[in-house]
């Protein structure tokens, strides 16, 4: 059974390669960008607050995400694909935490890495295409600032323990694919 966390700044295409690499490895997907957006569709007092951080371009608190995720990993028995959680040094460890109470451990760290300009259009081009009201120039400079600040240091910390693979995440879908699952192997 494999847990992998899916990494990168927003619009690195954590979503697209998400989809192959629950195929490929038959894992179940865990996307806390989803989790949150099926909160605030459903109106929940959870889901108007979360709307409000996420209009302002901030992050989720880790206890809010954090209560998510233990109900997700309490229901798999396949092996996870984490996109978009951890985001920061506290819930990597809340992540290792949670998933030893289960007997597993993260198997890898994809990271995707994609130079700040690719990053801006691609998140402005899925604003046009899919009308997502959190991806307008504010926010996307707001969402790429608390990147570096808060959730970067997490590639460290899984380079410190041997987890972390590094893949270009530029280029067509299918060789980004491609370069993903010659890191993570069979």
């Amino acid at each position: 059974m494999k847990d992998i966390v899916i990494f990168g700044a927003p619009g690195a295409g954590k979503g697209t390669q998400s989809d192959f690499i629950v195929e490929r490895y038959g894992l179940t997907h865990v996307s806390t960008g989803d989790l949150l957006r099926k909160e605030i569709a459903d109106q929940t007092e959870l889901g108007k607050r979360i709307k409000s951080i996420m209009d302002a371009g901030q992050l989720v608190s880790d206890d809010i995400v954090s209560e998510m995720m233990d109900a997700a990993i309490a229901a798999d028995n396949k092996g996870m694909l984490f996109d978009g959680f951890p985001r920061t040094v506290a819930q990597a460890e809340t992540l290792d935490k949670l998933l030893a109470k289960h007997g597993r451990t993260v198997t890898c760290m994809v990271q995707l890495e994609v130079p700040r300009e690719e990053l801006i259009r691609r998140l402005l081009e899925r604003a046009k295409i899919q009308g997502r009201a959190d991806d307008n120039e504010e926010t996307i400079a707001n969402r790429l600032a608390e990147y570096g600040n808060k959730t970067l240091p997490v590639a460290q910390y899984y380079a410190r323990q041997g987890k972390q693979k590094i893949i270009d995440g530029t280029g067509t879908i299918e060789a980004i694919a491609a370069r993903i699952q010659e890191a993570i192997g069979a």
